[in-house]
Parts: C-alpha cells; structure tokens; sequence
C-alpha cells in the first residue's frame, strides 16, 4: 500500500485517497489505456478478461473479469468526464444489476515527488454495496501502486 492512505465511507458512497511516486500523466495511462487497465484492475482474486475503452464524454467502456470459483463479472458504462490527465469521471453498473448505476470520479493533483489520487465512488444502492465496493477498490489501488512502481 502507499505510504498515504485515507478513505471516507457514508451509506452511499465514499472516497479514498492515495499518492503514487509517478506523475499524472502515468497514473492517468494506467486507468486508460486498456492494456494497462487489464494489469491492475479489480479486486487480488480477479482476474482481466476483456477491457474496453473509448475515452471520450460519452464514449463506454466495458470489463470483464472472472473469479476464482470461475463467476464472469461485467461492469461497465460512460464516460462523464475526461480531462487528462487529471480527471476521470464515469458511470458504473454490473451487468447484472443495470438498473443501479452509480458514478465514479477519479482526481489526479501533481504534489511533489508524485500524485495524489482521489477516487469518489457514489450513489452506490446501499451500505453493504458500498462496503463491498470499497473493498475492490481498496484491493485495485494496491494492485495499481504495485503496477506504476
């Protein structure tokens, strides 16, 4: 994990911070680029499949992960904001439950040797939804620190 971490949780949302030895604009190919994306994305015990980006407002993107039991998760959705390398903003919802889309904001501030990252995760359906989100999330960003070094 980063030397600095912090997360904020509420029943519908929360954000976590970190800051990465790596500029900006590293951190932004990392959560852009697809291949890059398929490297660290979701929790230790998922594994990339697929990813899609077409980065541009409203432009989608999808991905496709599975499990160790073998489950195929998909989340996917649009995008609300993009401002490289500094802010990411996008809907997102699982396959499986469409009709709960909520929204996701990544930040990226240039600090001295390195970028701290703010990542908001809102409108999630409940508590026990946004706990297991921050879960995932928490595991992506460690497997993100270890993938920009």
């Amino acid at each position: 994990m980063s030397a600095h971490a912090a997360a904020t949780v509420e029943d519908t949302g929360f954000s976590l911070e970190r800051r990465f030895a790596v500029t900006p604009e590293r951190l932004w190919a990392a959560w852009t680029d697809p291949d890059a994306l398929s490297r660290w994305f979701g929790p230790r015990s998922a594994e990339v499949l697929e990813s899609h980006v077409d980065l541009r407002v409203g432009g989608r993107y999808r991905i496709v992960m599975r499990t160790p039991n073998g489950e195929t998760l998909e989340v996917g959705g649009a995008y609300q904001e993009v401002e490289p390398p500094h802010t990411l903003s996008f809907s997102w919802a699982w396959s499986g439950t469409p009709e709960r889309e909520s929204l996701v904001t990544v930040r990226l501030i240039a600090t001295t040797g390195g970028t701290e990252l703010t990542l908001n995760h809102n409108r999630l359906f409940d508590r026990d939804t946004t706990e297991l989100h921050l879960a995932g999330w928490s595991e992506s960003l460690e497997k993100l620190t270890a993938c920009v070094g």
